[in-house]
């Protein structure tokens, strides 16, 4: 599930420069103690850039161990200026502050490891696609399906790091085209979805939706979420859609709250090309995608939805099937349940 809705801009790249050397300050307390260190020229110019909700307290002390660790081993961090502001971090240059945010945030980063919920996760998936850099995301927040690890797991989090020791994989993403009066007014992407969503909350949305160039159906309703797989367990869930397993290639059309006799939840081919149009006696609506980037769509705008041309890179620590992690995420009952004979 996503965290609530929340806006980003991004600027240009831009490095403080590294305080001056100092002495070795003593090891802290906080730091993971079972990390097996490689050989110092094994991690030597190595560097993990690392993103944290730090209005949280927990991340802030799972960001200051994360950093302890990789410090202990050689491995340089990288952290953004304004959470590092939030930080109590080691003075000896080991760690890079980017001030602004931009295309070369992470340039020669081998990871980008995230703490916090599915918002931060998000947030991380923005510099994750920019860049091609594989994201490990640590779940602070309470589902989580885009985390591989559990605020429990940082010690171990930190020896597969120093050790390389995970595999990537790549999630389909989508691209997002709006028009208006025939032009082309905004393009956007997501990972999880794209929602085109009503803005007055007294009056419904009236939408047309249509898959590969023709209509589908006419309804009014809260308006409609076009996801990915990756966001079935998302948004798209939660209004009512099916869960659909990662490696599944596919696009989801699910209707929110709509005032239709048909109004069913749609899996379509990877191939397709979804879109949602603006009724025009229709109130104002809005678009969102991943609950974080908006913009406002006006009576007679059109939402177009395609398989994204850039993936999001995921570093995997587990081979649990999809099952099992759906299983344990939703905590579903499975007692009386004997699997078949061997």
């Amino acid at each position: 599930m996503s965290e609530t809705h929340e806006t980003h801009e991004a600027g240009e790249f831009s490095a403080l420069p590294a305080p001056p050397a100092a002495s070795e300050p003593a090891e802290s307390p906080e730091s993971p103690e079972s990390s097996e260190c490689r050989d110092p020229g094994e991690t030597s110019g190595r560097t993990v850039f690392l993103l944290a909700h730090t209005g949280r307290p927990a991340a802030v002390r799972s960001a200051e161990r994360v950093v302890q660790g990789l410090k202990r081993c050689g491995i340089g961090v990288r952290v953004l200026a304004e959470e590092a502001e939030d930080l109590t971090l080691p003075g000896d240059g080991a760690v890079q502050r980017v001030r602004e945010i931009g295309p070369q945030t992470v340039a020669d980063c081998e990871l980008i490891v995230v703490l916090g919920g599915d918002g931060t996760l998000l947030r991380g998936a923005e510099f994750a696609r920019a860049s091609g850099v594989p994201m490990l995301g640590v779940n602070l927040g309470r589902v989580g399906f885009l985390a591989e690890a559990e605020r429990d797991d940082l010690d171990k989090v930190v020896d597969r790091v120093v050790n390389r020791d995970y595999e990537v994989e790549e999630r389909m993403t989508i691209d997002v085209l709006v028009r208006n009066d025939g032009r082309v007014v905004h393009t956007d992407w997501a990972l999880n979805e794209a929602s085109v969503e009503k803005q007055a909350r007294e009056r419904l949305l009236e939408v047309v939706t249509e898959v590969d160039g023709r209509p589908v159906s006419r309804f009014g309703g809260d308006g409609v979420v076009m996801a990915t797989p990756t966001g079935s367990t998302a948004y798209a869930f939660s209004a009512g859609g099916p869960v659909v397993w990662p490696e599944v290639e596919a696009l989801l059309m699910v209707p929110i709250s709509a005032h239709a006799l048909f109004a069913k939840p749609l899996v379509t081919s990877p191939r397709s090309v979804l879109a949602v149009e603006v009724q025009p006696e229709t109130p104002h609506g809005v678009l969102w995608c991943d609950g974080r980037r908006t913009v406002d769509l006006p009576a007679g705008a059109r939402v177009e939805v395609r398989r994204g041309a850039v993936p999001v890179r995921l570093a995997r620590l587990h081979h649990a099937s999809f099952t099992d992690r759906l299983v344990a995420k939703f905590a579903l009952p499975v007692a009386g349940w004997r699997g078949a004979p061997h």
